[in-house]
């Protein structure tokens, strides 16, 4: 059984979608483990990360979500563990994680240095398991260029096994591919495939927002697989907001306070409205929520106001859910067309 390490360059490159897309298209029996928690989930009085328990309902792990996470606090780690100490406890997770599977997936941190003070960053883990490290890269197309000429002029091969790199959401998929990928391929750095950015793949889903904003549901639960493509603060009168256009999108969250309740009904006789913030902790009338259960749009109760809650919505990253099936599908189908599997496949054999 073998053990391949996902990391990134940069936060937010895809690691967690790529994962996803990558076993679905392999077709394969796959463990996956993240020794270093760092997106919080705090659910049933228990701390997870939030990737783990999303991977463990995609893959249909018997794990439980914090038991392939060895911890979440630096400074909790450095106390308990040494590097000697700390890769034993990864390298008995993974046996344990990859008994009766092809191979284990190992997802790091945010960037290559995340985890390095408690011995679990990409190179450390590598230097020490042996197993191949895959690169994601992603963001602007100098950019990449630049993290991969550091990987490849600044990382020697007894550090890490680098394996290669896919590269994550190119806007302009064919001018890369003739301008900077011939670039980057003549530093020596192993391509194995480059997707394409897909607008749909980055839309926000109510129930990511419910979660992040610690959000009560107060109706309409239903919905909570909606997506959101546009963001509306309902701070106008009514027959303002009627004027407005993004009020007649599809799709689209409303950030209101709970008291305004000819401006929630506006909205959710509108159509169109995936779900709507209610800001302050003001719990509208029955008759209110009783209409947004009838239409199955999530009402989400939150104690902060209008401004502070539309500035916390801002700061929210698109995250995958395991109810997401029609983009989990497309992760994969994306995979297939632009990645080679044959040797991806060759990694862990």
């Amino acid at each position: 059984m073998k053990s391949l390490i996902v990391a990134s360059t940069r936060e937010d490159a895809g690691k967690t979608s790529l994962i996803i897309g990558l076993a679905k298209a392999l077709k394969k029996r796959f463990g996956y483990a993240k020794p270093l928690g760092d997106r919080f989930l705090y659910r049933k009085k228990r701390l997870w990360d939030y990737d783990a328990a999303l991977l463990t309902r995609v893959f249909e792990l018997d794990e439980e979500p914090e038991s392939i996470s060895i911890g979440f606090d630096h400074s909790k780690l450095r106390y308990m563990y040494d590097r000697s100490s700390v890769i034993d406890a990864l390298n008995a997770m993974v046996n344990q994680i990859g008994r009766g599977r092809d191979a284990v997936f190992i997802e790091c941190g945010k960037d290559l240095s995340y985890g390095a003070s408690v011995h679990l960053d990409p190179l450390s883990i590598s230097q020490e398991t042996g197993a191949p490290v895959l690169i994601v890269a992603s963001g602007g197309e100098h950019e990449i260029a630049d993290d991969l000429a550091f990987l490849k002029g600044f990382i020697s091969s007894d550090e890490a096994t680098i394996a290669g790199v896919i590269v994550n959401r190119v806007t302009q998929l064919d001018d890369f591919r003739e301008t900077h990928l011939p670039e980057i391929e003549r530093m020596g750095v192993t391509v194995f495939g480059t997707l394409p950015y897909a607008a749909d793949l980055a839309t926000l889903s109510v129930s990511t927002v419910a979660d992040k904003l610690f959000a009560r549901v107060i109706a309409g639960e239903s919905g909570l697989h909606k997506q959101i493509q546009t963001v509306v603060v309902g701070a106008m009168s009514v027959n303002a907001a009627m004027r407005e256009p993004r009020i007649a999108s599809p799709d689209k969250l409303v950030i209101s306070s709970g008291d305004r309740s000819d401006m929630i009904l506006a909205v959710l006789e509108a159509g169109g409205t995936s779900a709507v913030v209610l800001t302050n902790n003001i719990v509208p009338p029955s008759s209110v929520v009783a209409k947004a259960s009838d239409l199955g749009v999530p009402l989400l109760l939150v104690p902060k106001d209008t401004y502070e809650t539309a500035l916390q919505i801002e700061k929210i990253h698109p995250l995958l859910t395991a109810d997401d099936a029609t983009k989990i599908a497309k992760l994969a189908t994306m995979v297939e067309q632009h990645v080679d599997l044959e040797r991806i496949g060759s990694l862990y054999e």
